[in-house]
């Protein structure tokens, strides 16, 4: 030991801080091999750090849906993530109850707004800019993983953008013109205008039994319209246009589908949607909006109106952004039945805080297309799940 000192103590400082940097090299590339192995056998990556625990992270984020909200609490270890590992079913259920209370609470506010601010322009843009907010929160806390698109890309988009502005816009006209219930109604034909869409577009042939499952919703929808009490042309006629313009962006939108994470597609369709929806909001409402806002806040007070913009912005990313969370973790026949749901609640809750009359006719035939949508979504996953095998 002695002798070893001694030979410690006659090498210069230079050699003495290689010799220490060698060492700390070699205990960094032990540490970083016990990780690799523990990643290879499953025991997870949570707390690592440098490239290697990146690569990892990228590697577990790729192995599920990407641009998923990633939340720390169930990811780490905890009651959480053990009530997570032992009932996965949980946060499906999760996902659809949050997604069915965020589309009631948008549905609510929105028409109240609307009952003493009729500008759905305006409104509409305000949704969007309350989502860019939203958005930047999720990238900036990297809750989402933010994926930038290329000059190409944004050109792609921007025809789905215009269509998911238009269709946003038309359904929000909708609202403000008839009861909540009737444009949601109206809504259920979507799925026909896709089906004529993805024909006309695409060529797209469905088999005969999922065409049929749609003549339900058409006579629901010619049903519920012949006694809606609040029913207007201009109500009817926008909810319809919406209906046709969703359709379009869906069609549309498949092919970016598989270059971004649907997260981040919507987010990027809400922030070139905004830039169309501004035009239209200053050329249908500009004249007059100065004085609407007067009148609102003269109705309501400066702050109560502020919020309620602010939060019905809030519910209407929120639950875009839970239901395409929530189509991550079932099948796409489950999330159409669950669209269903969706829209019985809204129609039911709608009735409920507005106290809307509504005809026995209008009812039945308001049944039937949600039946019906139902069928449809049904049907078509039914075959596609067979042209799979």
């Amino acid at each position: 030991a002695r002798a070893s000192r001694a030979a410690n103590d006659a090498l210069s400082p230079r050699t003495k801080r290689m010799s220490l940097v060698m060492s700390l090299e070699a205990r960094a590339t032990r540490a970083l091999t016990v990780r690799a192995r523990r990643s290879a056998n499953g025991s997870g990556t949570v707390g690592a750090v440098g490239p290697l625990a990146r690569r990892a992270t990228r590697a577990t984020r790729d192995g599920k849906k990407r641009g998923d909200i990633i939340t720390t609490a169930a990811s780490a270890s905890g009651p959480l993530a053990e009530i997570k590992e032992k009932y996965p079913q949980l946060e499906t259920v999760f996902y659809f109850a949050a997604w069915y209370f965020l589309n009631v609470q948008f549905n609510i506010i929105n028409k109240t707004i609307y009952n003493y601010f009729p500008y759905p322009w305006f409104v509409s843009c305000v949704h969007l800019i309350v989502g860019l907010f939203i958005m930047a929160f999720f990238w900036g806390t990297k809750l989402v993983e933010y994926e930038q698109p290329d000059k190409e890309f944004l050109k792609a988009l921007s025809l789905p953008a215009f269509l998911h502005a238009f269709g946003h816009c038309l359904t929000n006209v909708s609202f403000a013109a008839v009861a909540v219930s009737f444009t949601h109604t109206v809504k259920t034909l979507e799925p026909v205008f896709t089906s004529i869409g993805s024909y006309l577009v695409a060529g797209t042939v469905y088999p005969l039994p999922v065409y049929l499952s749609l003549l339900p919703v058409i006579a629901g929808v010619a049903i519920a319209s012949a006694t809606e009490l609040s029913f207007t042309w201009l109500g009817f006629l926008t909810a319809m246009s919406s209906n046709i313009a969703f359709s379009a962006r869906a069609i549309f939108s498949k092919k970016l589908m598989s270059k971004m994470s649907p997260l981040n597609l919507y987010n990027w369709v809400t922030i070139v949607a905004l830039l169309f929806c501004l035009p239209f909001a200053v050329y249908f409402e500009g004249a007059t909006l100065s004085a609407g806002i007067s009148k609102a806040i003269a109705v309501k007070g400066k702050t109560e109106f502020l919020m309620a913009l602010a939060s019905v912005g809030f519910y209407y990313h929120m639950y875009n952004q839970v239901a395409y969370q929530a189509l991550g973790k079932v099948a796409p026949v489950t999330h159409a039945v669950g669209n269903v749901g969706k829209r019985i609640f809204v129609i039911g809750f709608s009735i409920l805080a507005f106290g809307n009359k509504i005809s026995t006719q209008t009812l039945v035939g308001s049944a039937i297309a949600i039946v019906g949508a139902g069928l449809y979504g049904v049907m078509k996953g039914k075959y596609a799940d067979e042209s799979k095998k």
